[in-house]
């Protein structure tokens, strides 16, 4: 079965519209891994401040293989114009892994 990676990214209230602007501007750039299955970048609503970064991975090599690969080349990045890479946006971040042991679907009513 697959696994679930949540990302929990502690972000001010003051750097959202920051990150939320870096993820769309990288938008597509996970859906081509080997492996890939899904993405969402959840936004909190009330009481927190942390967005969770949802990925599910066919296993934990397809996502490992994602990690050393396409991530990290992503992460290393600098801004084109100053050669410096931006400040992040998230105060901090932690990884939850999960393996996924029963899913269900609509069934189409």
């Amino acid at each position: 079965m697959s696994v679930v990676k949540i990302n929990v990214l502690t972000v001010p209230a003051e750097q959202r519209e920051t990150l939320e602007k870096r993820f769309a501007s990288r938008a597509h750039a996970v859906e081509n891994s080997d492996g890939f299955e899904w993405f969402e970048l959840l936004r909190p609503v009330e009481g927190t401040d942390s967005y969770l970064v949802y990925t599910r991975w066919r296993d934990e090599e397809s996502f490992q293989a994602w990690m050393e690969g396409p991530m990290k080349a992503a992460h290393q990045g600098g801004d084109a114009g100053s050669g410096e890479r931006p400040k992040p946006a998230a105060s901090g971040s932690t990884l939850w892994s999960f393996e996924v042991v029963q899913q269900a679907a609509p069934t189409g009513a």
